[in-house]
């Protein structure tokens, strides 16, 4: 056989050693720029050597428990650096806990340890940053770059290729379409996109010489014979080969691939809330909850005097509802009605109720009377936002009409959520308006990140302040 036949490319290893390097290196020169701090000179080089340790550990501990660690090709670097802060942030959580038990923390200086947990993070998104310019240059000059080919002239294909496209960071480089059907079963390869190169003994060729490292096969899954087809006969190559499978033939709900003993699988119906995500979810939970709780505890107060001398009846109603996996939860409210429904009829508020009482419907229009929900997100029954919970009732009664209503109860319900703030907020009186909330619901759940929450939070305050669709 000849040389160039049996050639085979090497590629540079995965960044993950310079990472952990470059990570190293900013801890230990965050804690030498906090030293620097005028009153930490009491501080012995024992202490900062110890300091340094014990950071370095724990980072490490929790990188590597959290996959910060794993190859970040084709993912967005706003989703890596927030990753990167997650892992300092719990760090230093574990590293102060750790000084507040051994009463160590009083070794050093207030504003010297302030110093070393702003200043690491922020040299470590600069070298990742760094890290991902230097990559895309290097894959910009040819280097460090990998041809990939598309068997499948199909719009699966077509929407692959321009994924890639929007992601020069991967390195990846489209060779071509190839396919044994003729252009009479195909549909046109979009002109941005190339054109088809040839059949499959056209790609055998360019795979054996190494012209082509990677290759897609976007059939549909119903094609499982031609899969098999190209799969053997591309096992003549030393190319790397993947199966693109057309799962968006389904109402996929933040699907995620695993394996059972080496059997892989993909989930279809699944929460996105694993590992560091839902870590990251949870500590910003309790962190905003609590510092939401301290701000509002006086005009809480307020509130529950002005129910319990306006009307007859308890100040606060707690009402049975659907959390996370279904689980009943009881979510905690302000009363803003003369009755307390909380059974299998219960009947939504409407316009002009009246039902609801005086106070009520101040505290319903600007959605006050969610205020003690805060209660659920810190005990961890709830979320700031998510769906909104319904009434058990309702429950019942919309998910016998709306497809895919109970996906919602992946993740914990939400004092706001997506549908809220896209103006689907108050009564859902007919199937139509409750298709809508769920649409956004399971939107969110696909689209999820931190951002997106903050994002959502900062409009609530709008929606809030507007009052609409809220009796």
């Amino acid at each position: 056989m000849p040389e160039s036949v049996r050639r085979i490319h090497q590629h540079w290893p995965p960044v993950g050693v310079l990472y952990r390097m470059t990570d190293v290196l900013c801890i230990v020169a965050g804690l030498f720029v906090a030293s620097l701090e005028p009153q930490a000179r009491w501080t012995t080089a024992e202490h900062y050597f110890l300091a340094g340790l014990s950071a370095i550990i724990l980072y490490y501990f929790v990188a590597e428990l959290s996959g910060a660690y794993r190859s970040w090709r084709g993912v967005s670097t706003r989703r890596e650096i927030f990753s990167l802060l997650f892992v300092w942030i719990f760090t230093s959580f574990l590293l102060l806990g750790w000084g507040f038990v051994t009463k160590r923390t009083h070794e050093f200086s207030r504003l010297a340890l302030f110093t070393w947990f702003v200043v690491s993070p922020v040299l470590m998104i600069c070298c990742r940053l760094g890290i991902r310019l230097l990559q895309r240059i290097l894959r910009t000059l040819g280097y460090n770059s990998r041809n990939f080919a598309v068997v499948g002239v199909t719009e699966l294909g077509f929407q692959l290729a321009k994924n890639i496209e929007q992601l020069p960071e991967m390195g990846l480089k489209l060779a071509g379409f190839y396919d044994d059907r003729g252009d009479e079963r195909t549909p046109e390869v979009p002109q941005e996109l190339g054109r088809k190169i040839g059949n499959l003994d056209d790609l055998l060729a360019r795979a054996r010489t190494g012209e082509v490292d990677i290759i897609y096969i976007t059939f549909p899954m119903r094609a499982e014979e031609r899969i098999r087809g190209v799969l053997s006969r591309l096992s003549d190559t030393t190319a790397s080969v993947y199966v693109v499978p057309d799962f968006f033939v389904f109402e996929l709900l933040h699907s995620r691939w695993t394996d059972i003993l080496g059997l892989p699988v993909v989930s279809v119906f699944e929460t996105p809330f694993y590992g560091i995500d839902g870590m990251a979810k949870r500590l910003c939970d309790l962190v905003l909850g609590g510092l939401l709780l301290l701000l509002l505890a006086i005009p809480m107060a307020a509130i529950a005097l002005w129910i319990k001398f306006t009307s007859p009846g308890p100040v606060f109603f707690r009402q049975r509802r659907y959390g996370l996996d279904g689980r009943e939860i009881r979510v905690w409210k302000f009363r803003t009605m003369t009755v307390c429904e909380d059974g299998t009829d219960a009947v939504q508020a409407t316009k002009n109720d009246p039902r609801v009482t005086e106070a009520g419907a101040f505290l319903r229009r600007y959605s006050l009377d969610e205020l003690p929900q805060l209660l659920n997100v810190v005990a961890g029954d709830m979320s700031l936002v998510g769906p909104r919970p319904h009434a058990n009732a309702h429950n019942e009664e919309f998910r016998q009409k709306v497809e895919g209503y109970m996906l919602r109860h992946k993740v914990k319900p939400g004092i706001t959520g997506l549908a809220q703030v896209n103006g689907w907020r108050g009564e859902t009186d007919t199937p139509e308006k409750m298709e809508k909330r769920v649409e956004f619901d399971l939107q969110y759940i696909r689209q999820w990140s931190l951002w997106l929450d903050i994002k959502i939070l900062l409009r609530t305050a709008w929606v809030v302040i507007l009052g609409q669709n809220a009796y």
